[in-house]
């Protein structure tokens, strides 16, 4: 089990880099859009938002890799601590940052003792 004072093994940095590299290509970005009720939809993607909250179909769904809030017709994706903006900033960063954190974990320990 998994504990946070835990530094991870070779292996399990492999496996994370291993997820990371099959992962699309970023950056992502954080993309403020609407829904048919004109409600938030919060979402991850290749591009970055426009600030114009563009309503499907006037955005490329397929350049979309993750929401963290959907409403319509139902809250299909939410979360009840309504962190939807903060989960999708930590997603699309996480895109950049994990391959960052695995370099620097790598660098960090080849360096002589």
């Amino acid at each position: 089990m998994y504990h946070p004072n835990d530094a991870p093994t070779e292996e399990e940095l492999a496996a994370i880099e291993e997820r990371a590299a099959a992962a699309t290509p970023g950056p992502w970005h954080v993309r403020f859009l609407d829904d048919d009720h004109a409600a938030n939809l919060v979402a991850v993607s290749t591009t970055p938002d426009t600030g114009r909250g563009e309503r499907w179909p006037h955005y490329a769904s397929g350049e979309m890799i993750a929401a963290t809030l959907v409403q319509f017709p139902n809250r299909y994706v939410d979360c009840v601590d309504e962190r939807w903006d903060e989960n999708a900033l930590f997603i699309a960063h996480a895109r950049e940052d994990i391959p960052r954190l695995i370099a620097e974990i790598r660098r960090l320990r080849s360096q002589p003792g």
